[in-house]
């Protein structure tokens, strides 16, 4: 039976209160040992065993990590005197001894830091499973309002109201509670919650148009880090490839796994893992078409004769099973949204295909050297890119 994600977020909330405490404690018992000099002692016995004990008292509270636990006995003071005159007769013939000695009393403190590290990447991955159907909910919900004011021509100052504007006050503030101190806010973080507390039209235009696209794509880099490790099922690779595999290859990639949201962050990692391609970056226009998001980045193209020029391209990213006509001339139209440098490419990038008549289209199109040019990449085009960047095949889970 799966817990309720609020009894998982107090358990987290404690524990990362009870780290607090175990850190400001170390840093007491961590003044009262020796430092530099290996002749020190333990200055004040009394303090040293309360804050010992006191820090104890507190680790034995402390859940396990995969196994991972606090549990640690700290050295006791007459042992620390003991070791401090014996190392002193021995310093001139064994210095990495004394070295050891000093790392040896600290050991608390560093089992102390890994605690934390584990904490933190396991809150960021119960992040990465609760979040995105916030993140889906609040781009839902800001489409409506934004409809909503749009058609009831609701002035500036105007006051929100309503369900919606409560469910996407709640959104924001679930995310914000899921992600607790592990991760880093964005830095339009502030100015979101701002804009949510004062809830006026201005604020929501605030909201959709700039706050929020911010700090979705500035989340996405913070929960999906390239130091997280996916998980690897088997203990030595060599037997693993001995073991003779037998079956059928699977080619085609589980497309139906990706969100839309996923689809471009998948985009957006390939450019971005390419040589030639520089500055990518995402575009979000509440007034697109679609109200999705373009992926822009520089295209270099290096000459001996001629040095670096930058061709600014747009990729528009399209999880649907096929784009028609319709589909491309609202994305061509939609070009005149971005500013300079103008776009001299466009790519379509679907998880689908293109009809005949959109294909059809886009060639005409080409041919008479307008600018943007539209180049299509459909499903089989995006295989065969991935078919060489096997780890993004694995980080999105497509196989």
């Amino acid at each position: 039976m799966a817990a309720d994600i609020n009894d998982v977020l107090k358990q987290f909330d404690a524990v990362q209160a009870n780290l607090h405490k175990l850190e400001r404690l170390w840093e007491t018992i961590d003044q009262m040992l020796p430092s530099g000099n290996v002749v020190e002692q333990v200055a004040d016995y009394d303090a040293y065993r309360d804050a010992v004990r006191r820090f104890q008292f507190i680790a034995t509270q402390m859940p396990k990590i995969d196994g991972f636990s606090l549990s640690w006995e700290f050295p006791d003071p007459d042992s620390v005197a003991g070791c401090a005159v014996s190392y002193l007769d021995i310093q001139d013939e064994c210095p990495l001894g004394i070295a050891q000695y000093h790392d040896g009393l600290r050991q608390p403190g560093e089992r102390l830091r890994e605690y934390r590290f584990r904490v933190g990447v396991t809150r960021r991955k119960l992040a990465r499973d609760t979040i995105g159907q916030f993140v889906a909910r609040i781009d839902e919900l800001l489409v409506g309002l934004c409809d909503q004011a749009k058609d009831k021509d609701v002035g500036y100052a105007m006051k929100q109201t309503g369900a919606d504007w409560e469910h996407l006050t709640n959104a924001v503030k679930s995310i914000d509670a899921v992600l607790g101190d592990a991760v880093k806010r964005p830095p339009t973080w502030s100015d979101l919650s701002r804009h949510l507390h004062f809830g006026q039209r201005g604020d929501l235009d605030d909201i959709a148009k700039r706050d929020w696209p911010l700090a979705k794509d500035a989340l996405e880099p913070l929960l999906y880090g390239t130091d997280d490790p996916l998980p690897v099922m088997v203990d030595d690779l060599g037997a693993l490839a001995a073991s003779k595999p037998h079956g059928q290859v699977t080619t085609e990639l589980r497309w139906d796994k990706l969100t839309p949201a996923d689809f471009e962050r998948l985009l957006f990692n390939v450019v971005d893992r390419t040589e030639g391609y520089e500055n990518p970056r995402w575009l979000t226009h509440t007034n697109a078409p679609d109200r999705g998001r373009d992926l822009s980045v520089d295209r270099l193209q290096k000459d001996v004769l001629t040095g670096c020029r930058r061709q600014r391209i747009i990729i528009a990213c399209k999880k649907q099973a096929s784009v028609g006509i319709d589909d491309i001339v609202k994305l061509k139209e939609q070009m005149s949204f971005w500013d300079q440098p103008r776009v001299e490419e466009l790519i379509i990038a679907t998880s689908g295909r293109f009809s005949t008549d959109a294909v059809q289209w886009i060639d005409l199109h080409n041919a008479k050297g307008a600018l943007p040019r539209i180049e299509p990449w459909p499903e089989s085009h995006l295989e065969r890119l991935l078919a060489s960047r096997p780890e993004l095949i694995a980080d999105f889970g497509l196989r």
